[in-house]
């Protein structure tokens, strides 16, 4: 297959058709994408610095040269507590209590994993996924391609917005209304964006701070609930659910759903380059990916309790809670949105802002206004890592070099307008419902990340001896199955509720479309992981030589 499996020019292995005797150019051979000799490398970084990192040669493992390495991780790491993931958080302790800590903890563990290749992508190649991208897919592939992930990261965008709003609203208690705190989203993220002027390190730092304002918000809630820790460690390493019903299952579909990120592969493998790395030096590359690999732990571990104190305060406090309860205690405690919660014993249904409520409603004022910070932190850091990944798709994909004034105005106008409306002319019940079709839209992107990133990461004419190996091959394959094959499931949960015979025609053309070009993705990603009789081009060497294609069988290289 000429377009992906092209072999090195350098090795004299492959030659480009020719005409009249000329050799023809051939675009993306994969010598434009091998390590640089030299840290001068042909393609520039979004950063107009680089962070150093200290020499020391005399230890296994430095604290110093971890502290250099430190950043990417967590920026990278934001992308897990978005308000997306927070409220798929909260309903799932609302909604199963403490039993579905197990698929959240192996949600954070697969997305470890595959951060693990983006960030191994980016110090091997010194290139990010956009940009390999843009070198090996032709022309048509790649455009949709670049469409796809600019959904996923506008979808992102949109929830980033609705949790500021809803944050306003709340901390003003309902004297900001909701398209106001829209608005106020535009002007924030601009000003937040002048922070990186002072450094790249200042502003890993502000994300950091950020980071730990999410921590102690959340932190503060789960000691003032104090939920019951054998339960809590139970529903986390017992991969059971007891007597958990369709509405619970669906509920652990999306919580894996939320928590991978299609666009955070392609910003992970971005941010890597932000260190000083000889990549001709097949010495450092290791060392950079051993110690990426740690901060990348520690960072979603971190994460990861976060998104666990969220669960924890709405197992313990709300579970099989009706909403005749609920709306009994906001009224006895003076809550203006009593109104939330109808007089029935249905279960209670919580969202970004309900959870708010109720946790004001039952733990006092403080409880809701720490809760609004917590969700403000969560927003706002995650627009921030959502506007950077878009630079690096666009940059990437279509090689265009925009000013981040001019892609945050571009990328939040598009996410604004349509939430906006919503704002204005609806209700937050209808703001936050929008989460469920942006999480199923964001659904449906992630074969269009976790696919090339198991793709080129498994090739050794782009990693050289850092390819994967014959075990990342066939656990990445088969995780990157799994996932996929959960998230289409939720996204077909989510179809069938619409109750529409004319959506159902709709969605059935447009998952025609959709799914030949994930059977286009896969076939060349099994090509690269060496299923070679799918490799059309080993016919073509055989038959005619016009056809330009030569077959090489590539043994699995060594984990590195």
């Amino acid at each position: 297959m000429p377009n992906l499996f092209r072999l090195l020019r350098r090795n004299r292995l492959y030659e480009p058709p020719q005409e009249n005797g000329v050799i023809q150019s051939t675009q993306g051979l994969y010598s434009s994408t091998s390590p640089p000799a030299s840290d001068d490398e042909p393609f520039s970084t979004y950063f107009e610095e680089k962070v150093p990192i200290p020499e020391d040669v005399t230890q296994m493992f430095s604290f110093r040269k971890l502290w250099a390495f430190t950043g990417p991780g967590f920026l990278m790491s934001i992308a897990y507590l978005d308000p997306g993931n927070i409220e798929s958080d909260l309903q799932s302790g609302a909604k199963a209590g403490f039993k579905l800590l197990w698929v959240l903890l192996g949600a954070t563990i697969i997305g470890l994993l595959l951060q693990r290749l983006a960030a191994r992508l980016g110090v091997v190649t010194g290139m990010h996924l956009a940009e390999v991208c843009n070198r090996q897919y032709p022309t048509v592939p790649r455009i949709i391609l670049w469409l796809m992930v600019e959904l996923a990261i506008i979808g992102s965008d949109m929830q980033e917005v609705i949790g500021c709003a809803i944050a306003f609203n709340l901390l003003s208690m309902g004297r900001i209304p909701l398209w106001g705190g829209v608005l106020i989203t535009i002007i924030d993220t601009f000003v937040f964006l002048f922070l990186d002027k002072y450094g790249l390190r200042k502003l890993e730092a502000f994300f950091g701070l950020l980071i730990t304002i999410m921590a102690v918000s959340f932190g503060y809630e789960y000691v003032m609930v104090r939920p019951d820790q054998g339960e809590l460690l139970k529903g986390m390493f017992l991969p059971y659910c007891e007597n958990c019903d369709s509405a619970q299952m669906e509920q652990a579909v999306g919580i894996v759903g939320a928590v991978i990120m299609p666009h955070n592969i392609y910003l992970h493998s971005a941010l890597v380059k932000s260190r000083q790395i000889d990549r001709g030096n097949k010495k450092e590359v290791k060392e950079a990916n051993k110690y990426y690999f740690i901060e990348s732990t520690i960072a979603l571990f971190i994460s990861f309790l976060i998104n666990v104190f969220v669960v924890a305060v709405f197992a313990e406090a709300f579970y099989d809670k009706t909403n005749i309860e609920v709306n009994a205690k906001c009224n006895a405690s003076g809550s203006p949105h009593t109104d939330l919660f109808p007089l029935d014993n249905s279960t209670l249904q919580v969202d970004i802002f309900k959870g708010g409520v109720v946790l004001g409603c039952f733990f006092g004022p403080a409880a809701l206004y720490i809760w609004a910070i917590g969700i403000l932190a969560a927003g706002q850091s995650s627009t921030m890592t959502g506007t950077y990944s878009g630079q690096f798709v666009m940059e990437g994909f279509l090689n265009l070099r925009w000013s981040r004034f001019a892609r945050v105005l571009l990328t939040r106008s598009i996410a604004i307008f349509p939430t906006l409306l919503v704002a204005i002319f609806q209700d937050v019940q209808h703001l936050t419902g929008m989460n469920d079709f942006l999480n199923v839209l964001q659904s449906m992107q992630l074969p269009f990340a976790l696919i090339p990133i198991l793709t080129f990461t498994s090739l050794t004419s782009i990693m050289d001896d850092f390819a994967n190996g014959l075990v990342w091959k066939i656990g990445g394959g088969v995780v990157i199955l799994v996932v996929c094959a959960i998230n289409m499931y939720f996204v077909v949960v989510y179809v069938t509720s619409l109750n529409s015979v004319a959506l159902y025609v709709l969605v059935a053309l447009l998952c025609i479309a959709y799914l030949s070009f994930v059977c286009y993705l896969t076939w060349q990603c099994l090509i690269a992981l060496g299923v070679s009789c799918l490799d059309v081009s080993c016919l073509g060497s055989r038959v005619s030589n016009n056809r330009h294609a030569v077959f090489i069988e590539e043994q699995p290289a060594y984990d590195t």
